[in-house]
């Protein structure tokens, strides 16, 4: 976990954050005086260059929930290396069932992912890139499960430097 928290990003309001909604639960309480119902929102946030951030909000209309949602995405960014379109190399992270698998992929081939993961990829700013879903396809463990590796992922200047290993001038445009 001590990874994740280096890719951390403070949310300023210099960021052009979109946002997309993942999933909206109703969820229904019965008391005795009849049912009460309340929402909750699974958003996703990012500037499509590199900072993506998850939320969920719970309140009892939809649009309150949605943001709240935002609200709280925006206290959860991780910056991404995104280079060429694509991420720098393969990665794979698992959060409670869900395990979570990405790729990356030839300039072109778009974002292959499902539903949860193709809304972090996207607002992350990631074009090209494979990605797999497998175990659970509970949507909030999907979005936590990408953004966990997202946040594992490293650039390829960082890790030579930590090997000391110096790069060729093609790498370090």
């Amino acid at each position: 976990m001590s990874k994740l928290n280096v890719n951390k990003v403070k949310s300023g309001g210099e960021l052009e954050l979109k946002e997309k909604v993942v999933a909206i639960n109703r969820v229904v309480k019965t008391t005795k005086g009849g049912r009460t119902f309340s929402f909750s929102a699974l958003v996703v946030v990012g500037n499509e260059g590199g900072v993506v951030g998850q939320g969920l909000g719970k309140a009892k209309e939809v649009q309150e929930a949605i943001a709240k949602g935002i609200e709280d995405a925006k206290k959860n960014l991780v910056k991404v290396p995104v280079m060429h379109g694509t991420i720098p190399h393969e990665q794979w992270a698992k959060e409670g069932a869900a395990k979570v698998l990405i790729k990356p992929a030839a300039h072109g081939a778009g974002v292959i992912a499902g539903g949860s993961m193709r809304a972090v990829l996207e607002s992350a700013g990631v074009t090209d890139v494979l990605a797999k879903s497998l175990g659970s396809a509970n949507p909030h463990n999907v979005v936590k499960a990408t953004i966990k590796a997202l946040g594992l992922l490293r650039e390829p200047i960082q890790v030579a430097k930590n090997r000391s290993v110096k790069l060729s001038k093609v790498f370090n445009g």
